[in-house]
């Protein structure tokens, strides 16, 4: 890791740039990916599948008998944990479903919001080196509580054509509607814009390699949604004298696994703290099996020594991780000053693996600073918000003379005029 310290605010911006990379090249890949997608539907996908990944596909769509008997495939202890782990994310996800209010915002005029899901949405689970089943639970869960009728899922199989039987069991207990054997970028082309067997869905949800975040930012112009703006994953942890070094370093290490390009960021207002961190990182290091990655993701972070914490949380507001993890012995008020964090652990147990699996928050989160702007995925996520109103005649007539003062001062009569005959139709009514 970089070490710096004492940055004044004014280097912030620069020290906190994400690693970049040259999109050009893949820009121009993915399009026309995407191209030959739209135009050639399944034998497009067919074709791509075996130039880009070098794999023959047997079914597009998985059969049924494939995935729905995937219980047998794997442990019992691990059906246990995954089982856990859906109801821990559908009590906490379930929570989020509002009740409808009507308001009365003057005497008979109600006005009113609805929550209605999506028809379909397409999930994107990589299935590659870490077949991340987790998000499987993460993205069919609350799609499923916000009660979307097609939750259709893209992933990649094996050389041998199969998909991770851990991904088939989450898929069957979720409510997945169909299991499409295809993954990159023409997965997501497939979801956007629809082929003889894939259906064209209304929102794209999942994480991927650089092209298939390219795939969805294209295909996003077209006016399809996706979940939100991707980057490499990360992680930003502030820590104190309070924290557990071997903890602080095993969760930098969690999240530099991920690949390459994921960074992680060590804030602390003492050096001995840093340096503590920094041997454990090194004796933990040669134990992960992914410690490759890990040491390639570490020569992109930093750790960065400052006055206080308090300065420390305006340095990681600026930065807006991903993940937060609050390792400090007055973590409940500096809590308080979090203005931009994806999602934010506490203490020195809140390990973030916890919120990737199980604990029953969201991990699909905003990355590369989009934290400042964006949420993580919720049930939120796949409804849309409607608003209804209805005016009794009484209604009409109080709030008739606010509309046509206002709608006469914008010049646009046209819209008085609405008004102005129901309001006449009431009076040639009454006399």
């Amino acid at each position: 890791m970089q070490y710096v310290q004492y940055p004044p605010k004014q280097y912030w911006e620069r020290l906190l740039e994400r690693p970049s990379a040259n999109n050009e090249f893949v820009n121009t890949v993915v399009s026309d990916i995407l191209q030959r997608v739209k135009d050639g539907g399944d034998q497009a996908l067919i074709s791509l599948t075996q130039e880009i990944e070098g794999r023959i596909v047997a079914a597009i769509t998985l059969p049924g008998s494939d995935w729905r008997f995937a219980s047998e495939q794997i442990s019992s202890s691990l059906k246990a944990a995954i089982d856990q782990a859906i109801k821990n994310i559908r009590c906490f996800h379930s929570a989020q479903m509002e009740p409808v209010k009507k308001i009365e915002t003057m005497t008979g005029v109600f006005c009113w919001r609805k929550s209605l899901p999506m028809k379909r949405v397409g999930l994107y689970i990589p299935g590659g080196t870490a077949p991340l089943f987790s998000t499987l639970l993460m993205l069919a869960i609350p799609a499923q509580i916000a009660g979307c009728k097609g939750i259709y899922v893209c992933t990649p199989t094996d050389k041998n054509g199969r998909v991770h039987p851990a991904i088939l069991y989450a898929a069957q207990q979720t409510g997945v509607t169909e299991i499409f054997t295809i993954g990159g970028a023409q997965a997501i082309g497939a979801l956007a814009f629809g082929t003889e067997t894939i259906p064209k869905v209304d929102k794209i949800f999942g994480p991927g390699n650089q092209y298939v975040t390219q795939a969805k930012q294209l295909v996003s112009a077209t006016g399809v949604a996706i979940d939100m703006p991707a980057g490499p994953s990360e992680v930003a942890i502030i820590a104190d004298e309070f924290c557990n070094p071997d903890f602080v370093a095993a969760d930098l290490l969690s999240q530099a696994e991920h690949g390459i390009d994921s960074q992680v960021v060590l804030v602390s207002d003492s050096q001995r703290v840093i340096e503590k961190i920094q041997q454990s990182l090194n004796v933990q290091l040669a134990k992960i099996s992914r410690n490759e990655i890990a040491i390639a993701a570490l020569e992109n972070s930093k750790a960065i020594l400052v006055n206080n914490l308090e300065e420390g949380m305006e340095l990681l507001n600026a930065y807006a991780p991903e993940h937060l993890i609050i390792a400090c012995r007055g973590y409940e008020s500096l809590a308080d000053k979090v203005q931009n964090a994806g999602s934010v652990f506490l203490g020195n147990y809140a390990a973030e693996s916890v919120g990737d699996y199980a604990s029953g928050t969201n991990h699909t989160l905003p990355t590369n600073g989009f934290a400042k702007a964006f949420s993580g995925v919720s049930v939120d996520s796949f409804l849309k918000k409607t608003t209804f109103q209805y005016l009794t005649e009484t209604g009409l007539r109080n709030i008739a003379p606010i509309v046509t003062e206002m709608a006469l001062a914008e010049g646009l009569d046209a819209h008085a005029n609405a008004i102005q005959v129901r309001i006449k139709q009431l009076n040639d009514e009454i006399n």
